[in-house]
């Protein structure tokens, strides 16, 4: 589905939603109503009802309404946000992002990653594995600090699409620091037919637009 039609459907399912909710506020209304007037017709003309029950069921019924209407322009909001959001994303196309995971991005003859470190480290290592596993390269980085780094590695070696991962060891004295891998990617499609916008990445296929770290 195109992002133009999918706007388009997702407004048309989200108008039929809210027409079907004021329909179902109006009947609620119109149902107190004829409940209210059957009562008072039929009351005991020695004990009237009470003005304050009256306007207490009045003031109940106009609270349900409200919260109706308040439900509608909430959704309405949503609606509108996510139309927004999709007709930008639709310039993303092409571009590169980065997402957490450990697969080399290869063009031309150089491999790109990144990661993220919590604390610094005196020293981090670089390891690029086969896609079975195996280290096929070890390259030392040095003391690094806290914080995202990119390197390049020269892959010039192996095909571009020889599906290379990476792996980062960083420590502190004896004690190991935690990292985060990111891995570049390209967007290749914007997907609305869900809940929420999604983007078509090359490598890592279908994610939440949420879980790109950065473009590029």
């Amino acid at each position: 589905m195109d992002v133009i039609s999918a706007v388009k459907s997702t407004g048309t399912t989200t108008n039929t939603a809210e027409e079907s909710a004021s329909k179902k506020a109006v009947d609620t209304q119109d149902r107190f109503l004829k409940l209210l007037v059957a009562q008072m017709q039929n009351q005991d003309p020695m004990n009237p009802m009470d003005n304050a029950q009256v306007t207490s069921q009045m003031a109940q019924i106009q609270t349900v309404s409200g919260v109706s209407t308040l439900d509608n322009s909430i959704k309405s909001l949503a609606n509108q946000f996510t139309q927004m959001q999709a007709l930008q994303s639709v310039s993303l196309v092409g571009r590169e992002v980065s997402v957490e995971g450990n697969r080399l991005q290869q063009t031309n003859g150089v491999g790109e990653g990144s990661y993220a470190l919590s604390s610094p480290a005196d020293a981090v290592k670089l390891e690029v594995l086969s896609p079975a596993g195996a280290v096929v390269d070890t390259v030392q980085l040095g003391a690094q600090g806290t914080g995202r780094h990119n390197f390049k590695w020269a892959s010039d070696k192996y095909a571009d699409d020889a599906g290379l991962k990476f792996r980062i060891t960083a420590t502190k004295g004896t004690a190991a620091v935690s990292s985060t891998l990111y891995a570049q990617d390209k967007v290749l499609a914007v997907n609305t037919s869900g809940t929420s916008l999604k983007l078509q990445l090359q490598n890592a296929g279908l994610v939440d637009y949420a879980s790109i770290k950065t473009f590029d």
